[in-house]
């Protein structure tokens, strides 16, 4: 395995290399029933830059692949049709957008798929690299090599969500797209897809304005979308200003829509400025007295961080984390206003849940968290919230070290909800390498149960999933 040299005390630069470990290293033990791949993805350029926004750099998927209490990983970038010009061409040929380098020839005629950083999802039988503007890119599950963009038949037209949505009952996987009419548009889509991979619905509509719509919700009935003051301005970005910018004047909207409904059905709703990347879980109440409410728990910032105001001045970073917020919409009451209730004081990110709770009541939440309350901190630990008592837990790290994003894996399929284990990336700042830790869920105080280590880091990346293994 090449390591990368010099070593970095941070983690925030690219690794130049792509490896394979058979056999890593385990402190403790795997448990025996833990089977199966945790797949990560985020930014890696391939040619870094100073000017290059976080959102824009190369995908990355790094797979930890468990089976019978061993451990191999292995990484590959994602060879979208840029990133294979660039490497053909030895140099960097496209910015942050995706734009082709002014005066640069060996940039003309290349397809833009994108970058294909943020998250990877399975669904009808398919590993998808994802992010927000472009298509799926299809991946081999095995080797990681890229297969290239997968529209389902057809049946996808423009961007595709970095967070779609797979229902547990009926195995449907909803998804949705914005700027969807044109870059830095209003435009957005709404879809489905059945669990064989047919997309069943793809409408069209128009959000009150145009705005960075990272995530969406879903109940059982209903589908939400944020369409929160991180707006987006295509006149802004010719006169050389921020393509996106935080305008709290315009307010907050969440378009709330019966699945079973059509696109003219969506009732906006209004509340106070903020933003939200992610959402930890949405899910519907009715009382005796005939109240009917849409309850959405989610990362909610003041002010959001890596964007600045329209004129470029950035926000504030002591307003710019995240905390558990509580929204709820009142159906069955008149007026749109909608409440937002904080949780916890609690800055963290990146929550995750039992998914087979989405879309429906939970329990068990979890989310990466700092110590202080100050964008640029860093994710120095792990919350476990429970929803029915508000009580939480923490683990913390080791000064310096940081941690990635959870992701929840069941016992059995058939397992109550939160009983099992959480997978997270941990980078050790003092050794300049990743570690892939190993949580009773429901435990995180009695630290990790087993511990996978690798001897170079995992680059900070977004999201991850887990698939267990078939046959």
């Amino acid at each position: 395995m090449t390591q990368e040299t010099p070593p970095r005390r941070v983690n925030g630069a690219p690794i130049t290399f792509e490896a394979e470990a058979a056999f890593l290293p385990i402190v403790g033990q795997l448990p025996a029933g833990l089977n199966g791949t945790l797949y990560r993805n985020g930014p890696n350029p391939q040619f870094p830059s100073a000017d290059a926004h976080l959102f824009g750099g190369d995908g990355m998927l790094h797979a930890f692949e468990l089976a019978n209490g061993r451990a191999s990983y292995r990484n590959r970038w994602v060879r979208t049709a840029h990133w294979k010009a660039e490497h053909q061409a030895g140099r960097r040929l496209f910015d942050g957008f995706g734009r082709p380098k002014e005066g640069d020839g060996a940039a003309a005629g290349v397809a833009d798929e994108g970058v294909a950083n943020t998250h990877v999802a399975w669904h009808a039988g398919r590993l998808l690299a994802l992010e927000e503007a472009h298509l799926p890119i299809e991946i081999d599950p095995v080797t990681l090599a890229t297969r290239g963009p997968f529209d389902f038949g057809g049946g996808l037209n423009g961007p595709f969500t970095a967070h779609p949505k797979t229902d547990p009952v009926t195995g449907e996987m909803l998804f949705f797209g914005y700027g969807t009419t044109g870059p830095l548009s209003s435009g957005m889509t709404y879809g489905a897809m059945d669990p064989a991979g047919h997309v069943t619905r793809f409408d069209r509509f128009e959000a009150p304005y145009a705005s960075m719509v990272h995530d969406f919700a879903m109940t059982e009935g209903h589908v939400l979308f944020p369409v929160l003051p991180l707006s987006a301005s295509m006149a802004r970005a010719q006169r050389g200003l921020p393509p996106f910018a935080w305008e709290p004047e315009l307010g907050a909207r969440v378009g709330v829509m019966p699945r079973d409904g059509r696109v003219e059905d969506i009732r906006w709703f209004e509340g106070d400025a903020g933003y939200v990347f992610h959402v930890m879980n949405a899910w519907e109440e009715q009382d005796d007295k005939g109240a009917h409410r849409i309850v959405a728990d989610v990362m909610r910032y003041d002010e959001p961080p890596l964007f600045p105001y329209p004129d470029g001045r950035p926000t504030d970073p002591q307003r710019s984390v995240a905390r558990l917020c509580r929204w709820t919409f009142d159906l069955s009451a008149p007026g749109n206003r909608f409440e937002q209730q904080p949780l916890d004081d609690l800055a963290g990110e990146f929550p995750r849940i039992d998914e087979r709770r989405a879309g429906l009541p939970y329990r068990h939440g979890w989310y990466a968290c700092q110590r202080e309350a100050r964008y640029g901190a860093g994710n120095e630990g792990l919350a476990h919230y429970d929803a029915v008592t508000g009580h939480r837990t923490l683990h913390y790290l080791p000064p310096g070290d940081r941690v990635s994003e959870p992701v929840f894996v069941p016992r059995a399929p058939d397992a109550p909800e939160g009983e099992g284990w959480l997978l997270a990336t941990v980078y050790r700042a003092a050794e300049c390498r990743s570690d892939l830790v190993v949580f009773n869920a429901q435990a995180l105080v009695d630290g990790p149960i087993a511990t996978v280590q690798l001897s170079h880091r995992v680059p900070s990346g977004f999201h991850g999933s887990w698939l267990p293994a078939r046959g």
